[in-house]
């Protein structure tokens, strides 16, 4: 039995609609909202939100002496098609040096850490 359903995952921001406009971008759907909370409606996936933060603070990445608190990760099939993507996004590159492994590390434009994963 379960307690719950998972509604929306929400990512605070200084710019909920940019940051909403971006992950749309990345994975498709629509956004829907203005203000101080915008829905990102992906049409193949978990939706996500983005709420206003003013005094957002960006994770750090890597810390050790500090949570990132989450992360998302992206399933892409084509790796370097899809850094090229995101980095013409906004994204910047965290730990992408080791193009062996089936995932990289980026920040998207309000710091928030994410990975593109192989397919």
């Amino acid at each position: 039995m379960t307690l719950a359903k998972l509604g929306v995952v929400v990512l605070d921001c200084p710019d909920p609609r940019a940051l909403a406009a971006f992950y749309a971008e990345v994975l498709g759907g629509t956004v829907e909202g203005d203000g101080d909370w915008v829905d990102l409606k992906v049409t193949d996936g978990q939706s996500l939100a983005f709420q206003a933060a003013p005094g957002h603070v960006p994770p750090k990445w890597p810390a050790p002496d500090a949570s990132q608190q989450f992360h998302l990760d992206l399933t892409v099939d084509d790796m370097d098609a899809a850094e090229k993507g995101v980095l013409a996004l906004g994204a910047r590159p965290l730990d992408t040096a080791d193009r062996s492994r089936g995932w990289r590390v980026y920040a998207d434009p309000a710091g928030h850490p994410f990975c593109l994963c192989s397919n």
